[in-house]
């Protein structure tokens, strides 16, 4: 029996649980992006949202509120950035604790047991996807910040000289900004719902492929199926006709 550790990881079984995992990923990934174009999903509703708030707000010359929202939204991103970083120093950590972690995984293990290079290779690619998630939500964190100064040099709904068409193309603007932003955190988002799938693979290929496909039923329910985004709908409709 051959016991060369690259034989193990590039496994067939390996490696189709690898390509179930980052086809979920992406596949969901593009799925969504684009359905949001085309049909009514939680980020189009959304999207509507903003814009009311940005014409709303350009109606007004009070903003402190705005202003506060778009801090709260700010340190939502912020949290799970600095959570990414301490999830990557206890992922680096783990490597130092790579033999008794293994002895008790391995009892769970299905299939062979795992060796040590397969582990830290595990390690490797959890580290990766925090890492990107880490980029992912400071740059919805400096997309936020720009809507912020968007904010900031509206202009009043007293002041003179502005037309109304160049009002409703600045709340586009707005709106757009803040969308992109929203987009970059749900995109960070995924990111670790997948990396919870891929930490099921420490108990065996078949628990990664089952977590990797329940992850996007989850999504998939929560974007398009889910109770929160019927309600959003319908208060949309009602927007509409008030307007």
């Amino acid at each position: 029996m051959d016991t060369n550790p690259l034989v193990q990881i590039f496994d067939p079984v390996n490696v189709v649980t690898l390509a179930i995992f980052f086809g979920c990923w992406w596949g969901y990934a593009f799925y969504a992006q684009y359905n949001s174009k085309r049909r009514t999903c939680l980020v189009s509703v959304l999207h509507q949202f903003r814009l009311a708030w940005m014409s709303r707000l350009l109606r007004r010359d009070n903003r402190i509120a705005d202003a506060s929202v778009m801090a709260n939204l700010e340190r939502s991103s912020l949290f799970f950035a600095s959570s990414s970083l301490l999830i990557i120093a206890g992922l680096f950590t783990a490597f130092s604790y790579s033999e008794q972690a293994m002895g008790i995984i391995n009892d769970f293990y299905f299939l062979a047991p795992m060796s040590q290079t397969e582990w830290e290779l595990k390690i490797i690619v959890l580290v990766v996807i925090f890492v990107y998630a880490f980029f992912t939500f400071t740059w919805s964190v400096r997309q936020y910040n720009f809507c912020s100064v968007l904010v900031g040099s509206a202009p009043l709904a007293t002041e003179r000289g502005v037309e109304e068409s160049e009002r409703e193309l600045y709340a586009m603007h707005m709106a757009k900004v803040c969308s992109l932003a929203a987009n970059q955190f749900n995109y960070g988002l995924r990111a670790y719902y997948f990396a919870m799938a891929f930490s099921a693979w420490f108990l065996g290929p078949y628990f990664c492929m089952a977590a990797s496909l329940m992850v996007v039923a989850v999504l998939y329910r929560r974007e398009f199926r889910s109770k929160t985004f019927k309600t959003l709908s319908r208060g949309l409709v009602i927007k509409s006709h008030a307007s």
